[in-house]
């Protein structure tokens, strides 16, 4: 969310994460904001206000529990769940002019919506006028079906129209990635040449006039896990795969739908999400994404680099927020905020 704020020219100063991990890369990509690296429960002050500006306080709280494929904690006994009060501590205790508050769909169905409505009165009962839309990643031209609400609050009385839809043909995997070198299984090496000039205006607006980029690692799959990939073809999962060469899964028809999924070249992606267990496999290639793949379906431009092992890359790509998304977002409220 922060890539997009500053995209849309938000002065970016502030930030609070606690994985060490997220701190390294949001560190390295936004080094002139002030990281405050700790659980936000720890945190009792923040020094944000400025008369000459106007403030905007965005954030999305963990949102496993409230995912739809979450059912053994998609309750309001997970404590995680509840960390959106925090958020809404920090509200009260800013006052920004703005609140954008981003999470999962799913939240709006979890606990008979309890979560959703609780934060709309919390907002309001502080002075906010609030609106809510559930947004669809590709019809802002990200290359990735990936459906997130978002919770606009305005001080100032403001109510927030939902933004139209921005494109009417998505943005494919195949225009997305096709310039993105050729790997191997396991692939390491961080920085790689593209293999080809880019494809599409995507492609090209993600690579910046780049001559290389980083973060092109790739899960190592055992070979019966490569076996299995052979047999799927783009658009199809674990059904395709012969029951013989599942013999390690108790009962191969009780697996999840999302599992050895192998994307179409011709359309959006689907939800890039933990996508190394998901076991999301190349159109063309047998193996898992990359890291800079993945980054490619989120709309991460090729500059900005991920820090850490290859399983903490992986899940901070797919626990961010798409950029462009967010930037849609931010470009909305800044219209609207000059209007006024």
């Amino acid at each position: 969310m922060a890539l997009g704020a500053a995209q849309e020219g938000i002065d970016v100063r502030f930030a609070v994460e606690a994985d060490p991990h997220a701190v390294a890369t949001y560190s390295h990509n936004h080094p002139n904001a002030r990281l405050y690296a700790d659980d936000i429960r720890n945190l009792k002050d923040v020094d944000i206000k400025d008369g000459q500006v106007k403030v905007v306080l965005f954030g999305g709280p963990p949102c496993q529990g409230f995912s739809t494929s979450n059912q053994r904690t998609r309750n309001s006994n997970n404590p995680n769940n509840w960390l959106f009060l925090e958020f809404v501590r920090i509200v009260k205790l800013c006052k920004p002019h703005w609140v954008v508050f981003e999470n999962v769909k799913g939240i709006v169905e979890t606990e008979r919506g309890t979560f959703l409505q609780n934060t709309l009165q919390d907002l309001s009962n502080y002075g906010y006028t609030t609106s809510w839309w559930i947004l669809n990643a590709a019809d802002f031209g990200v290359p990735q079906r990936r459906f997130r609400l978002f919770i606009i609050g305005s001080l100032d009385g403001i109510l927030v129209e939902k933004p139209d839809p921005m494109v009417t043909n998505h943005v494919t995997v195949h225009e997305a990635i096709a310039d993105l070198p050729d790997l191997l299984n396991g692939a390491s090496v961080n920085c790689v040449p593209y293999k080809r000039n880019p494809i599409s205006d995507y492609a090209d607006m993600m690579r910046g006039g780049l001559e290389a980029s980083s973060n092109h690692l790739v899960t190592r799959n055992a070979p019966c896990i490569l076996e299995r990939y052979r047999f799927i073809p783009q658009g199809g999962n674990w059904q395709d795969i012969p029951r013989n060469l599942l013999k390690n899964y108790r009962d191969p028809d009780m697996c999840h739908t999302g599992i050895y999924h192998r994307l179409r070249e011709d359309a959006p992606s689907v939800v890039i999400a933990n996508y190394r267990k998901n076991m999301l496999i190349h159109p063309s290639q047998d193996r898992g994404l990359s890291v800079r793949e993945a980054a490619r379906l989120q709309s991460f431009p090729d500059w900005y680099e991920f820090k850490g092992s290859i399983g903490f890359q992986q899940q901070q790509v797919g626990n961010a927020v798409p950029p462009l998304l967010a930037r849609v977002v931010f470009r909305t409220i800044l219209r609207n905020h000059r209007r006024k």
